[in-house]
């Protein structure tokens, strides 16, 4: 049986670049099943975007914020249905 495949956009605000976030984001992803980027925007926030089951997105976004609590100050999240793009989870370099 196939399930679904969701997607998460995410953005965090705070002291997030040049702190080792994205880098962090990436070891955390290899501990859960997503695919997806992380990337420095050029607003000063990071970008998170992931694919895989709902449950396993829920539990990989709760662990980077677990992980980043302190440099992050304001989080927001957007759900919607994944297309399967990615192929794993990679940094994205230079910023969007």
């Amino acid at each position: 049986m196939r399930t679904s495949v969701s997607r998460l956009t995410a953005y965090f605000t705070g002291h997030v670049q040049g702190v080792g976030f994205r880098y962090t984001v990436l070891q955390v992803a290899r501990g859960f099943v997503v695919t997806g980027t992380v990337a420095n925007l050029a607003d000063g926030r990071v970008q998170l975007e992931g694919e895989g089951e709902r449950d396993e997105l829920e539990a990989f976004l709760a662990e980077v914020k677990s992980s980043l609590s302190s440099h992050v100050s304001k989080s927001e999240e957007n759900w919607g249905s994944g297309d399967a793009r990615f192929k794993d989870f990679m940094i994205l370099p230079g910023l969007l």
